[in-house]
């Protein structure tokens, strides 16, 4: 498993467009019949994707880890990207449609992944962080989550916020976790921009055609710099980061947090006026 260490700041000012890609970004973890994670130092957070197409994927153990299964000490959310999946937590099946999401908690031993239908395969978007005790496994289908329309036609950020993994909705440690999707036309999130000095945040894109990219912002406020992103990517964002993208069309993103607390809200919002 891939792991990325935390940046200070001040060092990220000197990083050129390849480090910065190296340091933050988390790709091509999308294959056949694999699951891929990736371990950062932000708050112990593991990013990854499960992608069964002919085989039933298990959650293996890590060796770095140090326990002995993957949720002895975890927590981990999923949400469903792409075709009809299903997933089994110690013998209890799941099935996600597109959208949909399944909270499990610490001390889960078995996880497996896998499509209904190989033509039309999942792809399970996955978060995990350290959990101190074990919350119900809770399936939240797309029409359940808490929305929030926000954004307008006239600043192309009309988006519907929908939140799975939250104080009001299925309980957690610390994960919380939701999806954004962007209406035609529209092409920012997150804007305008903003830090959580408690948390550290993942965005993962995806639904974006082929041919198009996305342009994610990260860095201080004041002094800003940005990732060229495609499909599948997700990228980390330390507690002192904005994290703000932009696309050459419409697309959906998937944000998760993990930290100090699970308010929402707890963040310290940038004007428009003063990002550089």
């Amino acid at each position: 498993m891939k792991v990325l260490h935390s940046v200070h700041p001040d060092d990220f000012r000197s990083y050129d467009t390849s480090l910065i890609r190296e340091r933050f970004l988390i790709d091509n973890t999308v294959q056949k019949d694999e699951i891929n994670c990736v371990y950062t130092h932000y708050d112990r957070m593991i990013v990854g994707t499960a992608h069964p197409v002919t085989q039933t994927l298990a959650l293996e153990n890590y060796p770095n880890l140090r326990a002995d299964y993957f949720l002895e000490r975890r927590e981990i959310g999923i949400i469903n990207v792409a075709g009809d999946g299903v997933v089994t937590a110690d013998s209890q099946t799941y099935e996600l449609k597109k959208f949909d999401c399944l909270y499990i908690g610490k001390g889960v031993k078995q996880v497996t992944f896998a499509s209904k239908n190989s033509a039309d395969a999942a792809v399970f978007y996955i978060l995990s962080a350290p959990a101190h005790m074990a919350y119900p496994t809770t399936f939240m289908g797309i029409n359940e989550a808490s929305k929030v329309e926000a954004g307008s036609v006239a600043t192309a950020n009309l988006r519907t916020i929908n939140k799975y993994i939250h104080t009001e909705g299925i309980k957690s440690c610390q994960l919380v976790m939701g999806l954004t999707i962007l209406k035609p036309g529209s092409i920012w999130n997150t804007m305008p921009a903003h830090t959580h000095d408690r948390r550290m945040e993942a965005y993962f894109y995806f639904d974006l055609p082929e041919g198009q990219k996305i342009v994610h912002y990260m860095g201080k406020g004041d002094e800003s710099r940005h990732i060229m992103m495609n499909n599948y990517d997700a990228v980390v964002s330390p507690p002192w980061s904005i994290h703000s993208g932009s696309g050459t069309c419409n697309y959906n993103f998937i944000w998760g947090m993990a930290g100090e607390n699970l308010d929402y809200t707890d963040m310290d919002a940038i004007s428009i006026g003063d990002l550089r």
